[in-house]
């Protein structure tokens, strides 16, 4: 098979996939480069950042085999994969828990203020007195998307001894079930928002969910929610928040996902001292991305047959 893989992977697989098929790397490649190389290919490895429309896949007359090196959709033209009967791969498990431990990373941050104290202490200013945090413990954890990453981190915050609480697009019996499994009680999103002292947010981006946290849904919060966004920077309208910010109806919030990605692009939130921002590196662990490479190696194998 001839393989086109736009977006960083683990060297080990790529090597493993040489071995037995032609590889042609062109990690965050421009569009143009991306149609050209990828007129020949039988299959396309990306993850988040390349935006694979139709446009790009129709260059592509031999394309049979897409691998999404983790979760989300948002830049692929699915209506183009449907229609063309393109097989489609997502590696989806492995960044479950590097995400669930970053969301719990930035929760703890900024519940103790540990952003605030590293920048007072390197100014020599010991600020051991002034500063005070809260637990994790006891306090109310809400799951906004219960999915593989939102029932993984749900099932930590149980175990760090918070009530956890979480909605899902389409509840069932059967799904509150396995929630309950793992120490989650599904409820309704209101009650989410009205009743829980950290959210955790962890739905796709489309088209029902773009600025689905704006103005309206932060005001339903309780004051002094803290808010974490590990989903997609769509998902939460950045004006809304920072006013939120800024009034203090929202203690502090922590974005590994941004509504504009990629060099030299500045968050309208970097000017707030309660607010911790990370360039989407949710599953970027070493561990987990030797995992999806890993995992990629076996479905392109099991699919070349």
């Amino acid at each position: 098979m001839r393989i086109l893989i736009v977006s960083p992977v683990a060297e080990a697989a790529i090597e493993a996939l040489r071995d037995e098929h032609e590889v042609i790397v062109a990690f965050n490649a421009p569009q143009d480069q991306i149609k050209e190389q990828i007129a020949t290919c039988d299959a396309l490895v990306f993850r988040s950042g390349p935006d694979i429309s139709a446009e790009v896949m129709s260059c592509a007359p031999n394309l049979k085999l897409l691998v999404r090196a983790g979760a989300g959709l948002d830049n692929l033209d699915l209506d183009y994969v449907r229609k063309n009967n393109i097989e489609l791969q997502r590696i989806e498990r492995p960044g479950a828990r590097a995400v669930a431990e970053l969301a719990f990373s930035l929760m703890l941050n900024l519940a103790r203020q540990i952003r605030t104290a590293d920048s007072l202490l390197r100014e020599g200013h010991w600020a051991k007195h002034q500063l005070t945090g809260s637990l994790l413990r006891g306090k109310t954890l809400g799951i906004y998307g219960c999915g593989n990453i939102g029932s993984t981190a749900g099932a930590m915050g149980a175990a760090w001894g918070m009530k956890v609480i979480g909605c899902v697009e389409n509840p069932s019996p059967d799904r509150a079930d396995d929630m309950r499994a793992k120490n989650i009680q599904l409820v309704e999103a209101d009650q989410l928002l009205t009743e829980s002292d950290f959210i955790s947010v962890h739905l796709p981006l489309n088209e029902s969910t773009r600025d689905l946290i704006g103005a309206a849904t932060i005001a339903q919060m309780k004051p002094g929610t803290f808010l974490v966004n590990l989903a997609r920077g769509g998902v939460i309208n950045e004006a809304s928040l920072k006013e939120a910010l800024d009034s203090g109806h929202i203690a502090g919030a922590g974005m590994d996902v941004h509504e504009h990605e990629g060099e030299g692009k500045i968050s309208p939130l970097a000017g707030n001292d309660n607010v911790i921002l990370t360039p989407h590196i949710g599953a970027g662990t070493v561990d987990t991305q030797r995992e999806i490479g890993e995992t990629l190696v076996k479905i392109v194998t099991e699919y070349a047959g």
